[in-house]
């Protein structure tokens, strides 16, 4: 193989097409040996990587990088108070370049996700990447194309796909418990509060600004993105239906059993505060698929409002036969005929440890089809609420081709199926 010096690599920004080349197994010469993980992002979700990572046998935490020098210090100290000694970058291309990494999870702001997936892809690195898989359904379709290309394993971050008593309720629809399953209903009620109004400042100390807003373009810090609330602009985000959503839309077409739809209508808005939050606080997207006679309803609430069937954050799915309803991440219940006759229910936790547990599994065997939440999850789910987003900005019912990935005629509506890049931090038409 021939060897890329660190400021080439760096340079083209991950292998700008083929600067980097490698074999389809993992770097480590024994697959018996510890596989050696780095955590790239270290706020809010990654913390829950770091923690989950270290529950689990056969992983050692050899890297962890934030663009946030003082994040990056508090868990590198954390780790290491426990003789847990690590790699920190603030830069995640200095993580990829490393022979002695071999598998990354990703827990940055979901505008990095695709771009740092195709990247460590392209590094030999395999990937967990967290919900949304992708910010565009270009992305999406990138993602899937080069996991592929490189041989990688890349889970995405839907830990329902992983828990036995989803899949229990899964079979129960193939079974026809609940009869012919006709719909799915997504739920995300989640307490949003109101973000405030702050305004543009100097970058802190210690945080890269650059590496922060990667493939995004370049505006000035602000506090209503860092840490959090970057979930509530176009820019960085994709409001909470591309959020907590994605594991909701993920259900729905795991359960219905499709993909993307053909016809896509919207419509929300913001009812409770004048903040900086852009995205919807109120979400309502109506999915139809004409071919499999099926549709998707999915609601995005803000704040006080009531349950479906003791669902907040859930699923139901509706069938001739009755229904059933999806609690959280691992729990389920049914109800059978007109009198909702309680049916067959199960509940069952540490559904985080067996999905990265999985991915695990999947590294060490090599086998693609072992993965419970393999790419193509991240690039549908997320893509799902992708159109969503596109019909709520446009205002009006939208039609969708599934096979092209496209907007038949419209070029208002395909100009919204990607972004304009930032170099280097470009999504490349050819992965």
């Amino acid at each position: 193989m021939k060897k890329v010096s660190r400021r080439r690599f760096l340079a083209t920004g991950v292998g700008a097409a083929a600067a980097v080349r490698v074999v389809a197994g993992r770097a480590a010469t024994d697959v018996n040996s510890a596989i050696r993980v780095a955590v790239l992002g270290l706020n809010g979700r990654g913390k829950d990587h770091l923690a989950t990572l270290r529950k689990l046998e056969g992983v050692t935490i050899a890297g962890i990088c934030d663009p946030d020098e003082k994040v990056l210090q508090s868990r590198k100290q954390e780790l290491e108070k426990n003789g847990n000694k690590v790699i920190a970058e603030t830069d995640l291309r200095h993580i990829f370049e490393r022979k002695d990494i071999d598998a990354v999870t990703i827990a940055t702001p979901n505008h990095w996700h695709a771009l740092a997936t195709i990247w460590a892809c392209q590094a030999g690195k395999d990937v967990y990447v967290e919900k949304p898989g992708s910010h565009s359904i270009f992305e999406g379709r990138k993602m899937v194309e080069a996991a592929a290309k490189y041989g990688r394993m890349v889970q995405h971050g839907v830990q329902l796909r992983s828990s036995p008593a989803i899949q229990e309720a899964v079979k129960h629809l193939r079974d026809g418990l609940i009869g012919k399953v006709y719909m799915a209903r997504g739920l995300v009620f989640r307490v949003r509060p109101s973000i405030g109004k702050k305004p543009d400042e100097p970058v802190p100390a210690g945080l890269n600004w650059d590496i922060w807003q990667g493939p995004a373009q370049e505006r000035p810090f602000s506090r209503r993105y860092v840490h959090y609330n970057w979930h509530w602009t176009w820019e960085y985000g994709n409001g909470d239906v591309g959020n907590q959503g994605i594991h909701e839309t993920d259900m729905c077409q795991w359960g219905l059993d499709v993909k993307f739809p053909s016809q896509i209508v919207a419509m929300g808005g913001k009812f409770l505060w004048d903040d900086d939050k852009v995205t919807p606080e109120v979400l309502s997207t109506c999915y139809y698929y004409p071919e499999e006679n099926k549709m998707i309803e999915f609601e995005v609430r803000p704040w006080h409002t009531n349950t479906e069937d003791g669902a907040g954050v859930g699923n139901i799915f509706y069938g001739s036969e009755g229904y059933l309803v999806i609690k959280g991440y691992g729990s389920y219940e049914t109800y059978l005929g007109p009198k909702r006759t309680p049916g067959p229910k199960r509940s069952v936790g540490g559904e985080m440890e067996l999905h990265m547990g999985n991915w695990l599994e999947a590294i060490r065997s090599r086998k693609k089809e072992s993965l419970d939440g393999p790419v193509e999850t991240a690039h549908y789910s997320a893509g799902l609420a992708h159109l969503g987003n596109i019909a709520f900005r446009l205002g009006r019912q939208l039609k969708f081709d599934p096979k092209t990935e496209k907007f038949p005629g419209d070029e208002e509506a395909n100009a919204l199926l990607t972004r304009k890049y930032r170099a280097p931090y470009v999504v490349p038409d050819q992965v």
